[in-house]
């Protein structure tokens, strides 16, 4: 409880007396305030009391949030937009006070995006399905990149500070774009391509751990870098790799070589942000900035 004292008198200010009261009396903040498909946000709650002993969870697109409180009281947490969120997407969290938990759902405006489509004519190898053995190695390099998306909700959060393009090249390939090939949807692009000579630096694009080096079919020579708190970014189609597995790398420090390998047509680099098990556009990274005050607000009350 806290007082306030007004001309002369003492008013009482009391805070929820229960997790239920606290969770319906949250103002809910996120920025920005409509979010664009296959992005990533900040997302806020604000618990309005000064309740020490209290802590926040919740879930978007069925991924665990992390949410720090800062000094002013409210919880932030980094969250996912899938490539394919509709007009609005629930994000449920709970407000946990001792052994008192009540649940909460706020529906999250999102904005559509234009995605382009590009339309290739490529040798007929890169489009045949490929054969059992080839379907084996495929589903278990999968298999290893989502250990590495589940493993990084255990690990500090150690990225800070600005986030820098793994190239300071020019974009060939924009996140989202359906390819088609030979005149058949393939996949859609679920990364930022950037453009490189063989041999040329890749750099990481913030500070992390070398999750995973591997080898991958698809991919080439790859690197994921484990960012932590559910987000890793992810190196593609390098001729060298220069950096091991459990190094601990520094914002700009440079990864490997630009090549070709891997199922691609030229050299360049393929880089991937992802939220857990959900891929976004890593040049969302960039724009991250602390939600302010007058940013959406859902009060619930």
């Amino acid at each position: 409880m806290r007082s306030l004292l007004v001309l002369g008198l003492t008013l009482s200010l009391v805070s929820p007396a229960n997790a239920q009261d606290m969770a319906m009396a949250a103002d809910i903040r996120w920025q920005p305030e409509r979010a664009q498909q296959g992005t990533l946000i900040y997302l806020v709650v604000d618990p309005n009391t000064n309740e020490e002993n209290l802590s926040v969870t919740g879930q978007i697109a069925g991924q665990e949030l992390h949410f720090n409180r800062d000094p002013s009281g409210e919880f932030r947490a980094l969250a996912p937009i899938p490539v394919n969120a509709r007009e609005t997407i629930p994000f449920t969290f709970a407000i946990i006070l001792g052994a008192d938990t009540s649940h909460r759902m706020v529906r999250v405006p999102v904005r559509p995006r234009e995605f382009r489509s590009s339309r290739l004519s490529v040798d007929p190898r890169f489009s045949r399905p490929p054969d059992s053995a080839l379907q084996v190695r495929i589903r278990g390099e999968s298999a290893m990149s989502r250990a590495v998306s589940a493993r990084s909700h255990s690990t500090p959060r150690m990225w800070e500070g600005e986030w820098i393009p793994p190239r300071p090249s020019s974009i060939t390939s924009e996140f989202g774009v359906r390819r088609m090939f030979n005149g058949e949807l393939q996949s859609r692009h679920m990364g930022v391509d950037f453009d490189g000579e063989a041999g040329d630096p890749i750099v990481a694009s913030n500070r992390g751990v070398v999750a995973l080096v591997g080898s991958f079919y698809y991919a080439g020579n790859v690197v994921y870098l484990d960012h932590g708190k559910g987000l890793i970014t992810i190196y593609m189609h390098m001729t060298e790799v220069d950096v091991t597995e459990g190094q601990l790398v520094e914002r700009g420090q440079q990864l490997g070589k630009v090549g070709a390998t891997g199922r691609v047509t030229g050299p360049h680099v393929h880089w991937t942000a992802r939220y857990g098990r959900i891929s976004v556009d890593g040049l969302s990274l960039f724009d991250l900035k602390i939600p302010q005050r007058n940013a959406a607000v859902d009060r619930g009350h």
